[in-house]
């Protein structure tokens, strides 16, 4: 379940909050705030259960993911997949909380999370896939505190998908020598020497789309002056890339995570 490394959570969790500030115009309703967050770390959690067992007959041959526990036979496949029923389920339980259209849009949710680990497979833009997953707790939010779904909700959404397909092709750069001979496709792969310029491009929309979301709702100072920090955060990551070095594409990709706290901190001086 990756509770060890927490980045994942809190690349999920930080979109989570942008919404929520958002949705209920500051700070937002006890319920919702404890309901998404509890939400997050739980399909965070399933989403690397099932990624783990889709990939379990390959990755024995990548350097980096070798000593996860089950190419190790630390556990059976079958304990893997009671354990994502068992995280599903509670997933379904909080759900019982949300209107029905969030529930709707949650159905969705599930099929993003077991879709993606097999999308290696099949397409070469499986981060794309994953940057719908990482942000459809956007659209359940906005449907949960609103019950509607705003232009501002789908302007975010996109804005985050930028975001995730650029920091998850910082991540596969890790892995893009194994990736290639053991015949798994990623973004890193199939844009080859120019994948640091296309992630600069898609944060560059990213910042963009924020700047359109910052007009809509009349967002002050700190809000911008957050996005140029985040700027600043992704000038430091090009300079990492042209490295060309898999330690320093993953400190790329582990910076994100203070982009989204900075873009959360504007937000909540904003709407305070």
């Amino acid at each position: 379940m990756r509770l060890d490394r927490p980045v994942g959570f809190w690349l999920l969790l930080w979109p989570t909050l942008w919404a929520l500030w958002l949705a209920a115009g500051g700070v937002p309703p006890l319920r919702w705030l404890a309901l998404f967050t509890t939400g997050v770390f739980i399909m965070r959690a399933a989403g690397c259960v099932i990624n783990d067992y889709a990939d379990r007959h390959f990755d024995g041959r990548v350097q980096r993911t070798c000593q996860r526990p089950l190419p190790r036979g630390e556990i059976s496949e079958a304990a893997c997949l009671w354990l994502f029923s068992g995280l599903l389920l509670i997933a379904g339980l909080l759900l019982l909380a949300c209107n029905g259209l969030t529930r709707l849009l949650a159905g969705i949710a599930f099929l993003l999370t077991l879709g993606y680990p097999f999308a290696k497979r099949v397409t070469q833009l499986p981060q794309v896939i994953l940057g719908f997953a990482f942000s459809w707790s956007i659209p359940m939010v906005f449907a949960a505190v609103t019950t509607q779904l705003p232009q501002p909700c789908w302007l975010l959404l996109l804005a985050t998908c930028c975001w995730v397909v650029a920091y998850d092709t910082q991540y596969a750069r890790v892995d893009q020598e194994d990736d290639r001979k053991i015949g798994i496709y990623s973004t890193a792969l199939l844009w080859g020497g120019n994948n640091a310029k296309v992630i600069g491009m898609l944060q560059l929309m990213m910042l963009g789309l924020l700047v359109q979301i910052g007009r809509y709702y009349q967002l002050g100072s700190a809000f911008y002056l957050s996005l140029i920090a985040a700027a600043g955060l992704f000038i430091y990551q090009q300079q990492l890339l042209a490295y060309q070095q898999p330690s320093k594409d993953f400190a790329a990709f582990t910076n994100n995570q203070y982009v989204g706290l900075l873009i959360f901190l504007g937000l909540a001086f904003s709407l305070s």
